[in-house]
């Protein structure tokens, strides 16, 4: 059984070596397996106006958020201190000032 990882395009798993890269037969994609591994790690996480977030940070809400299974809706301008970032369609995660714990996209918030 082969210990080579599959096709990052379209997951075949009939790849092979070629020197230092890895190519698949299939689709004919050709990747160095260790650029691969070091830009999955490197994910910038940017708002809505291209400001690169991290954790720690201070954002604004830049739009009227409906929260889901509730009649709440965060208001433009609530500030979310503090924020932490993860993996996930909600990108954000923050605690917001008479709300509580929240999870949020990017596209909706600004750096302050």
């Amino acid at each position: 059984m082969s210990t080579l990882p599959a096709c990052p395009q379209c997951q075949s798993e009939y790849v092979y070596e070629d020197g230092s890269n890895l190519v698949c037969p299939e689709c004919a994609h050709e990747w160095n397996p260790n650029e691969v591994a070091t830009a999955e790690t490197d994910k910038v996480v940017r708002d809505s106006v291209g400001n690169i977030l991290q954790d720690g940070d201070t954002v604004t809400v830049i739009k009227d958020l409906k929260v889901k299974g509730s009649s709440l809706v965060i208001k433009v301008g609530t500030k979310a201190k503090n924020i932490r970032l993860v993996d996930g369609d909600h990108d954000i995660d923050c605690k917001l000032d008479g709300i509580g714990a929240m999870s949020l996209k990017s596209e909706f918030v600004k750096k302050v």
